[in-house]
């Protein structure tokens, strides 16, 4: 028991209570004494010091009871256990029902009144446990909230970041415009046939998909634009745009979905990638989706070098390389879905390209006339 918790004994006999004072010092509580509510109200109702208050009521004292409710409302924690003398069972009862009183204890039950007693210090403890718990939850909930509404600020200045980037890349190459965005559904729809149905995965797939050329930010227009075929040494300077790309992102905040298509967009399924040459499922498999989403868009886009080629050739193209270039899983999931439904995710993905497509094609004759 702590030898803080204060008791208050209120009884006119003198005897009665010198008795119970004697028998609860030795259990290590405190006792403060008074004859009457008159000289105990005041040490009650001045502070919260006290945890239990023990009192006589005899049938003469029921008018005290309008004192004792005081005293439960000034302080609603204080345990208070009757001594009752000779009182009315029934009325002591209807106290205790009303919640006047917590124990209905006969002074000479020493055994029950130290129960009573430990039970109300027990019951005082656990009101502050769970009042100290409930004020760390609140603190708890108040930080989760401040966190929260960090973690979203940051979230969006990262979703901007990347939609920038994302910009920057598209406008740097017109003839590819919108490339992103398509590859970017095309790889969450096939992420969703092969079982991916993670909200948080799938947007993290997305995300890589519209960054996973980031990297030729960092390759010269002369080489990037080169209407002409590609020496050796400018073809190893665009082998490296998935390692410039990873490297990028990873400075801004790299997740591992959005690091792996980045990265790995270039590994084929038999080994013959780059940049790691990695083989099977060596290969993340949000990559291995990605390499066939990136494939259905390019072969179905229109090319300086070449026109667009309808989705039946570009199903059969992507079959042809099942097993080398792609992961015959990815392929399968694919070819699951009716061309014809490919072909609207693609409109409803760019409904711009149309026009950027034509303007390039119609940029691409022009040159082509003046040389």
């Amino acid at each position: 028991m702590s030898s803080q918790t204060k008791l208050m004994i209120v009884d006119n006999n003198k005897k009665r209570r010198s008795s119970l004072k004697e028998f609860l010092s030795k259990h290590s509580f405190l006792i403060e004494e008074a004859s009457d509510f008159s000289q105990a109200s005041n040490k009650l109702l001045s502070a919260n010091s006290f945890s239990i208050l023990l009192f006589r009521l005899g049938s003469s004292e029921q008018h005290k009871i309008s004192t004792i409710q005081s005293i439960r409302k000034f302080n609603p924690e204080l345990g208070i256990i009757m001594l009752p003398g000779q009182i009315d069972t029934e009325f002591a009862v209807s106290l205790y029902k009303k919640g006047v009183i917590d124990h209905i204890i006969k002074p000479d039950n020493k055994a029950g009144l130290y129960s009573a007693v430990r039970n109300e210090v027990l019951k005082k403890d656990l009101l502050s446990d769970t009042r100290m718990y409930r004020e760390r939850i609140e603190r708890i909930k108040d930080q989760q909230e401040k966190d929260l509404k960090k973690a979203l600020a940051l979230e969006e200045i990262y979703d901007s970041t990347l939609e920038n980037l994302m910009t920057a890349l598209d406008l740097r190459d017109v003839e590819t415009f919108g490339h992103s965005r398509t590859v970017a559904k095309y790889s969450q729809v096939l992420a969703k046939i092969l079982g991916i149905n993670d909200p948080e995965t799938l947007d993290n797939i997305k995300k890589g998909a519209l960054l996973h050329d980031v990297g030729k930010i960092a390759i010269p227009d002369s080489i990037l634009k080169k209407p002409s075929a590609l020496s050796a040494s400018e073809w190893e300077k665009i082998r490296l745009h998935p390692s410039l790309g990873y490297g990028l992102i990873k400075e801004i905040k790299l997740v591992q979905e959005v690091g792996n298509i980045i990265l790995y967009h270039h590994e084929r399924f038999e080994g013959g990638g780059y940049p790691n040459s990695l083989k099977k499922q060596e290969i993340p498999k949000e990559a291995r989706i990605f390499a066939v989403a990136d494939a259905l868009d390019a072969i179905t886009s229109y090319r300086p070098y070449r026109n667009e080629r309808d989705f039946k050739f570009a199903r059969e193209e992507i079959e042809r390389n099942s097993g080398t270039q792609f992961d015959p899983e990815v392929v399968k999931a694919f070819c699951s879905l009716d061309l014809k439904k490919w072909e609207k995710i693609r409109f409803e993905s760019t409904r711009l390209m149309p026009f950027f497509e034509h303007m390039a094609s119609i940029s691409s004759k022009k040159s082509t006339a003046l040389q």
